[in-house]
């Protein structure tokens, strides 16, 4: 992915909330196949990491991008943002 594709997600990552939560209780694989399906259904996601999370955002991030086939966008603070085009009917097309 290059950076002007990075900072184009950046950029619709930005309207968007959070969609899950990750709390004390970590990354388990009921999780990872909720953010899969999720991921498959809206290509761009963001998720929210609670001060009780056992890791910061950028660990967890990393876990959850290799778990799920997905690229991490960005972290910043406690916001993990992940993309990953649509098997099928790709929606989000990068501008050239």
């Amino acid at each position: 992915m290059t950076s002007k594709e990075r900072a184009y997600l950046r950029g619709l990552a930005n309207s968007i909330d959070a969609i899950f939560q990750i709390g004390k209780g970590g990354i388990s694989n009921n999780l990872i196949t909720q953010l899969s399906d999720a991921l498959e259904a809206r290509e761009l996601i963001k998720i929210s990491v609670l001060e009780t999370a056992p890791a910061n955002a950028k660990l967890l991030g990393n876990e959850i991008a290799n778990s799920t086939n997905s690229i991490l966008v960005q972290t910043v603070g406690n916001k993990i943002t992940l993309y990953r085009a649509r098997k099928k009917d790709p929606k989000i097309i990068f501008p050239k």
